[in-house]
């Protein structure tokens, strides 16, 4: 993926539109609100492993996601179509590949790539580990085989990589997840020989930022768990984006980031 095949911000922001990246997102504006919701009642289903300090009401988070993401800010808007504003996903994007940019410059980088999205974030997440390879980075594979049981329902669960990016493997499958405890295991097993960057989403970000990692993220904008980290300084920077279109559409995405962090080496 060479940096010459990268397109301009205009042309990467008229794609993100147009592919419903961003722009009006499939995610409707009721399910983005009873997640809101869901977070400020602190059910850890919604927390992604992230513990927060301040309160955090609904119009709190309401009110960040607005001024993070770019859904609407109108708390009587409660139905119908929500957005994801694409000036603030190009935005975040520079800014880690900005970061990405520096952790390789210095040499030997160690990075953690892991996914709950494998339908679609996955997409981004092998050419980005790939270009780190070949500009020296190690990627990181602690817990191999760690399986644990979901209780509610009755399966189990592991980690497996593909070319170093961690993911859940349910019987043959690599699944969704907004869980923790696979990150969590994964650290136990690096034993404080901490990566330069943990690139990641859902409970596989949260658990690294709670941990302390330097950790950068991709969020949809019915998951605010990782915007409320960065507000408070546990994720360095989030990408507000659907996480769930086709893979395919990510491409001119991941050209732009890659180009990002070729220009700070």
């Amino acid at each position: 993926m060479e940096e010459t095949t990268a397109p301009g911000r205009a042309e990467l922001r008229e794609h993100l539109i147009r592919t419903r990246i961003a722009g009006d997102v499939a995610t409707s504006r009721e399910n983005n609100l009873d997640h809101y919701r869901s977070l400020a009642d602190r059910d850890p289903r919604y927390q992604f492993g992230l513990s927060f300090s301040a309160e955090w009401s609904y119009r709190d988070v309401l009110a960040l996601m607005a001024k993070s993401v770019g859904v609407v800010a109108d708390p009587e808007h409660r139905e119908g179509q929500d957005t994801i504003d694409p000036d603030r996903t190009i935005d975040a994007i520079e800014r880690v590949g900005d970061r990405l940019g520096e952790v390789l410059a210095s040499g030997n980088a160690r990075l953690l790539f892991a996914t709950g999205h494998p339908t679609g974030l996955l997409a981004i997440y092998l050419p980005l580990a790939q270009f780190a390879v070949r500009h020296g980075a190690t990627l990181l594979t602690p817990a191999e085989g760690w399986s644990y049981v979901r209780p509610h329902l009755g399966r189990t669960r592991r980690i497996k990589y593909l070319q170093g990016v961690a993911m859940l493997d349910d019987h043959g499958g690599f699944v969704h997840t907004h869980d923790a405890e696979p990150m969590r295991a994964m650290l136990e097993e690096l034993d404080g020989e901490r990566p330069d960057l943990v690139i990641a989403d859902h409970g596989w970000a949260g658990a690294a930022g709670e941990a302390g990692l330097p950790t950068v993220g991709f969020a949809d904008c019915n998951d605010p768990a990782l915007f409320v980290g960065e507000a408070e300084g546990k994720i360095e920077v989030v990408v507000p984006l659907d996480d769930n279109v086709l893979p395919r559409y990510y491409d001119p995405l991941t050209r732009y980031l890659v180009s990002r962090v070729t220009r700070a080496l």
